[in-house]
């Protein structure tokens, strides 16, 4: 089996884990959308809700989401969202409808993410520090290691809220009108891939530091493979035309079965500062994941095969270059899955669902019951891919 077989054979295998146990925030037991559902399933998202379409309002919330989703507890940020959305909508806050809300009633804003973080730390916290071998002491979920609540509310809830917000007062000045704003913005953009860039670098109405890449490409996931929201239906907004969400997860798991050290040698990622030479817990090497995102494989370049895949997912799917000269490695996972089955949604649900339910972020990961075991180079040739990194 040669690397671009193993390579194939690898993704396809997450990607199978993804399609049983995606991985995507539960819309229903926020209130504000619990009419939006029809035989358990969301009915007519054309349909008016207010001045607005629920499509609309289920973008803006999953963008906030996207930003909040960066935190170091998945399931206790869904439940932190969810509880303080709930609350303030009880008390007629209602911060999609009216973003503007938000700000108005900032100290009963501040007030409902603290209470709520102290619950949400109650009944997390000990889960968490076992999980990662921390202590539950250091359970934080505004990001940033950050303990200033209005700091948190402001940068990383008001900036996103904002984004709606500011687009509404342009229609206005313009003496124009839409039901779906947010929408219209985001489908202006020739594919989802450009979408995620502008989302956080668009000198007006992007949200720079705010959202990082990772988040903008799980903003790009939910959007269109977790709750079909997107209208398009050209090449551009297709389940390839998006870069995977990576993140510390999707890095481990990659990087332990071998996928990541095919592409490119771990020397290379040391001179990229992905590999950080001790720079981990117990003098374990330190993988900083985002820093992959943008540097080439020269392997990848000389697969004929896969570079004429990259080539066509570059030109009509991603859109952002027509006639590439070098192969990103991010980029090789679309090029990979193209033409099957299964899309970039599919890999991000499995490299989430093996990252925190078996490839945990230590030396006694689950590896017996993980599903990739058989084809996973870190369990089968090289314990030191599992040993001696960290994410």
């Amino acid at each position: 089996m040669n690397d671009t077989e193993f390579s194939r054979n690898l993704l396809l295998e997450i990607s199978k884990v993804g399609r049983k146990k995606s991985s995507i925030p539960s819309i229903k037991e926020i209130e504000p959308f619990e009419h939006f559902f029809k035989n358990e399933k969301l009915g007519d998202l054309d349909k008016r809700d207010g001045g607005l379409t629920r499509r609309e309002i289920l973008a803006r919330y999953l963008l906030l989401s996207a930003v909040l989703d960066q935190g170091p507890d998945m399931e206790g940020v869904r439940l932190f969202l969810r509880n303080v959305i709930n609350d303030l909508y009880r008390k007629e806050i209602r911060v999609f409808h009216r973003p503007l809300d938000f700000f108005k009633e900032i100290g009963i804003s501040i007030d409902e993410i603290l209470k709520v973080h102290k619950t949400v730390k109650e009944i997390r916290s000990v889960i968490w520090a076992k999980q990662n071998q921390s202590n539950p002491e250091r359970y934080n979920l505004f990001m940033d290691n950050s303990k200033q609540a209005l700091n948190y509310a402001v940068f990383r809830w008001g900036v996103p809220l904002s984004v709606p917000l500011l687009l509404e007062k342009d229609l206005l000045k313009n003496n124009k009108e839409s039901e779906q704003p947010l929408i219209d913005y985001l489908e202006s953009f020739a594919s989802s891939e450009i979408m995620s860039q502008e989302l956080k670098g668009n000198e007006r109405c992007g949200l720079g530091k705010a959202i990082g890449d990772k988040a903008c490409h799980l903003f790009a996931k939910w959007y269109i493979h977790s709750f079909n929201l997107v209208k398009r239906k050209d090449f551009g907004w297709d389940k390839w035309s998006f870069e995977s969400p990576f993140d510390s997860n999707a890095g481990r798991v990659l990087f332990r079965t071998g996928f990541l050290t095919i592409w490119a040698n771990l020397d290379d990622y040391e001179d990229w500062d992905v590999i950080q030479k001790e720079g981990g817990k117990r003098n374990t090497h330190y993988i900083r994941v985002t820093n992959i995102r943008g540097h080439k494989s020269k392997k990848a370049l000389k697969e004929e095969s896969l570079f004429e895949k990259y080539v066509e997912v570059c030109k009509e799917h991603l859109r952002i270059k027509s006639i590439p000269r070098s192969v990103e490695i991010q980029q090789i996972l679309n090029a990979i899955l193209l033409g099957t089955d299964f899309g970039i949604g599919d890999l991000d649900d499995g490299l989430m669902h093996i990252g925190t339910s078996f490839c945990f972020n230590h030396e006694n990961p689950k590896c017996d019951k993980c599903s990739l075991n058989k084809i996973c180079k870190g369990f089968n040739e090289d314990k030191s891919l599992i040993k001696d990194y960290r994410t």
